[in-house]
């Protein structure tokens, strides 16, 4: 019998906008869908270009249910198929016929225009895993795949932030790691912060931490890399930040294969609530991979016109290649720099048809000071204008406000004093 797995189904530039509902990834599964409709066959084709099925194989075929049944006579069934059905009877005979031929554990997604509880009850009956009402769109599709393999108990899989900079030396790491502090710190979100810059990574130093064992440890030994592996590998920053640490050495060449940090990300999203990936300036099957598997991305650039150029060119390529989720977000760094040319934020944000998050200020002084005693600025200055901007980014990013903090009266000093007696 066909298993039963029943799971629920321009943001404005000054104001922080809602996250998009947060949707696991699909594991590595055979997905095949029989439409009846080329309506419904490019959706669920753009459903199958998305990030969160980019591990699933998917195949596409005409002919609707009498399709999948005579399909399935001969060969093994996948893990899913998706089914389009507009008609009620059809429908369930059709699902009886599909259950004599259809292997234990494949799961199935019914799409369909009619929208009645009894024929829902009548699905659920069947054995049907998910009833997803017509037209669709290619978000519906994933929702509904990605849903089958995520554990009813489950909490949500945590968020992936990418940071990354338009050129190097734009102060990228400095943004990553003072966002990850406001996360942690204001937010009160439990979140650690990788340094996927293996060879030339700061996170430590900005940290001041200098942990025997980093991500490093994972990413060569991927047969290893479990919940508890990485645990050992993290090293605790403060009691919502930890920091998973680059080498920072030249004893071995970092080349890495595309899928080489599949299982590390993937390990923290289910141990995590949010992973701040602090990525390198360079260009890479692992870091676009990273890039585009992020749940949220921003890009740091500095004002000028090769981070104009790249920020453009990483917009465009992001855009296109997650159609389902938000546009990345990009913040202006180091800007106002004495007698150095600059491309205004107004400029900046016509040619990217984005407005930045933030203009953070040169402030060589203190940033260098932090840098220098391994601080974040919020240890430096409590009250500097720039941990504004990193709270708002991280506001952003996360979709969360910050935590309220509790008032104090007018009777506080007394109840103080009584308590202490």
């Amino acid at each position: 019998m066909i298993s039963y797995a029943r799971q629920t189904q321009e943001e404005q530039p000054e104001a922080p906008s809602p996250v998009e509902e947060h949707i696991a990834p699909a594991p590595r599964v055979s997905v095949q869908a029989f439409c009846e409709t080329v309506e419904t066959a490019a959706a669920v084709q753009s459903a199958g270009e998305d990030r969160r099925l980019g591990k699933a194989h998917l195949k596409i075929q005409m002919g609707g249910m009498a399709a999948a049944i005579e399909a399935y006579r001969s060969a093994p069934t996948p893990n899913v198929i998706v089914l389009e059905s507009d008609a009620r009877n059809d429908l369930l005979t059709g699902l009886d016929q599909l259950a004599t031929v259809c292997d234990a554990g494949t799961r199935v997604v019914v799409i369909g225009r009619i929208n009645d509880v009894m024929l829902y009850r009548e699905l659920v009956r069947r054995g049907v895993s998910d009833y997803v009402l017509g037209p669709v769109g290619a978000i519906d599709v994933v929702r509904s795949i990605c849903n089958l393999f995520s554990a009813p108990e489950a909490k949500a899989v945590g968020r992936i932030v990418a940071v990354v900079g338009a050129k190097g030396g734009v102060g990228a790491s400095t943004v990553s790691h003072n966002v990850a502090w406001a996360i942690a710190r204001d937010l009160a979100m439990d979140a650690v912060v990788a340094d996927l810059d293996l060879a030339f990574g700061t996170a430590g130093l900005d940290y001041n931490q200098d942990p025997p064992q980093g991500i490093a440890d994972a990413v060569f030994s991927p047969d290893r890399v479990d919940t508890a592996f990485i645990d050992r590998l993290l090293s605790k920053c403060t009691d919502h930040l930890s920091l998973l640490a680059a080498p920072a050495t030249l004893d071995r060449v970092y080349d890495f294969g595309t899928d080489a940090f599949d299982s590390v990300f993937d390990t923290l999203r289910a141990t995590m609530p949010c992973i701040v990936l602090d990525i390198p300036h360079q260009w890479s099957g692992w870091t676009k991979r990273a890039l585009i598997g992020a749940d949220d991305i921003l890009i740091v650039a500095a004002p000028d016109l090769a981070n104009l150029r790249n920020t453009k060119n990483l917009f465009d390529l992001l855009k296109a290649a997650r159609p389902n989720d938000r546009p990345p977000l990009y913040c202006l760094n180091q800007v106002g720099i004495p007698k150095r040319p600059e491309i205004a934020a107004t400029e900046f944000a016509k040619a990217i048809e984005s407005q930045p998050v933030v203009s953070i200020p040169f402030e060589p002084q203190i940033f260098g000071a932090a840098a220098n005693n391994g601080q974040m600025i919020a240890e430096i200055s409590a009250n500097h204008k720039s941990i504004e901007m990193f709270l708002q980014i991280a506001q952003r990013l996360t979709g969360r406000s910050e935590t309220k903090k509790q008032k104090s009266s007018l009777l506080s000093p007394l109840i103080d004093k009584l308590r202490g007696k």
